[in-house]
């Protein structure tokens, strides 16, 4: 009765696992010629924001994991 179940839960793993496939990337113009107004892949997102976002939780993350470092050289 084990050995069903567990052939029955894997083909059904691996069912899901190809049902759930990825679909392929749109087109850099939404479909248009190369010549009518050519934005670059990612719509021109600015990115100066995310890096300043990243900066500062990284900045956030390393003073916490100092805090607790000497937290526990003074214990």
């Amino acid at each position: 009765m084990k050995t069903l179940k567990k052939i029955i839960l894997s083909s059904l793993f691996i069912l899901a696992i190809s049902a759930l496939s990825a679909q392929s990337p749109p087109h850099p113009n939404g479909g248009n010629s190369p010549g009518s107004s050519n934005s670059p892949v990612g719509g021109g997102a600015p990115i100066g924001s995310g890096i300043v976002l990243m900066m500062v939780l990284s900045i956030g993350y390393k003073t916490t994991k100092v805090f607790v470092i000497r937290k526990k050289l003074q214990e």
